[in-house]
């Protein structure tokens, strides 16, 4: 689990510049990188709204099969 400090830090760079912050929390060759990158260019308002979508409410990591252990 991610710290509320790294949190935190990831949504100020994500205001000030919204590619890195996804960067920092998805990787710099992602498809989110990528979009985040293009909407940046298009308008800085779009890229700091989806930057943090990715920073706070996307999942990092896919949900664990609790129950395949028994097979």
């Amino acid at each position: 689990m991610v710290s509320r400090c790294a949190i935190l830090c990831e949504v100020l760079l994500a205001i000030l510049l919204p590619p890195l912050g996804v960067c920092l929390r998805r990787g710099c060759c992602t498809v989110e990188f990528l979009i985040c990158l293009v909407l940046t260019i298009l308008g800085y308002v779009p890229g700091i709204i989806y930057a943090l979508y990715i920073i706070l409410f996307a999942e990092t990591e896919p949900p664990s099969d609790r129950y395949d252990t028994l097979a």
